[in-house]
């Protein structure tokens, strides 16, 4: 049964939900009763199905649209598929994301801009083109999945930190200038999260398969890191009716705090 939550019938979009916290989120909110678009790009056509199905089968409601966000002409149709299909669209969460593990001498023009390209221009777009659609149906809900490194973040994610940071400008700014509108942006800052993806990186990084369970406590206390389906529980409630005069927040989902943390590194983690 949908928790009440005010989200029932509500058309969403979450980009990136072929996987990982995209695909947490867009199952949670399925559960709370939305109308779920999952994206992912073209090569990601077989896993984005599969939890299509998995959704209907529980009785929630799911489609599939895939398109490469990285172009600017994408995001315009990927909106405009969405509405055709499903009538409108209510709720978009920017949770796609590129994430080149890189430093500076390794960020190039070319890097630097496949990064922009995905993880701020694409919401900036998507936004963009969902507004008009927003206004028609008295406002909109837009979430914005960034992360912690948006402060600083490691030398190996310099493009990726460089981002989020823009990200976190970009959800404040909207938020003040399209208020009135009954537009609102937030923006979640997930700590360390135990994707797929982040555990197989760490394994070519050279940690041991057991990693997870090895984390030194200054990085999780909490003796293991965050999973993905905790990320959609906060996703969840951002956007839900209850949380309808709340906009332009930036707040972290993390063990521990980010400003004036003293933190005590381990090598390899």
């Amino acid at each position: 049964m949908p928790a009440e939550l005010g989200l029932t019938g509500k058309i969403a979009l979450i980009t990136g939900s072929a996987s990982g916290i995209g695909e947490a989120i867009a199952r949670r909110l399925a559960e709370e009763g939305a109308r779920v678009v999952i994206h992912g790009r073209p090569v990601q056509s077989a896993e984005a199905e599969r939890i299509a199905g998995e959704i209907r089968a529980t009785g929630g409601e799911a489609i599939v649209v895939m398109a490469d966000i990285a172009e600017p002409r994408a995001c315009d149709e990927l909106i405009a598929t969405v509405v055709e299909r499903l009538g409108g669209i209510d709720i978009l969460v920017n949770n796609a994301a590129n994430i080149p593990r890189v430093g500076l001498e390794a960020t190039d023009a070319a890097l630097f801009d496949a990064c922009m390209a995905v993880n701020l221009r694409a919401p900036l777009l998507l936004i963009r083109a969902a507004a008009p659609h927003f206004r028609q149906r008295g406002g909109g809900r837009v979430l914005n999945i960034g992360s912690v490194n948006c402060y600083c973040g490691e030398a190996n994610l310099l493009a990726y930190s460089i981002s989020k940071g823009g990200l976190a400008t970009l959800t404040r700014n909207l938020a003040d200038a399209h208020a009135h509108e009954g537009i609102r942006v937030n923006q979640i800052n997930p700590g360390w999260v135990l994707t797929q993806h982040e555990y197989e990186s760490k394994v070519r990084d050279g940690l041991s398969p057991d990693w997870p369970q090895r984390i030194p406590p200054e990085h999780a206390p909490a003796g293991r890191i965050l999973r993905p389906d905790e990320i959609a529980h906060f996703t969840a409630a951002f956007l839900a009716e209850q949380a309808a005069i709340v906009s332009g927040t930036v707040v972290e989902i993390n063990q521990l705090p980010m400003i004036g943390r003293n933190p005590r590194k381990s090598s390899g983690f």
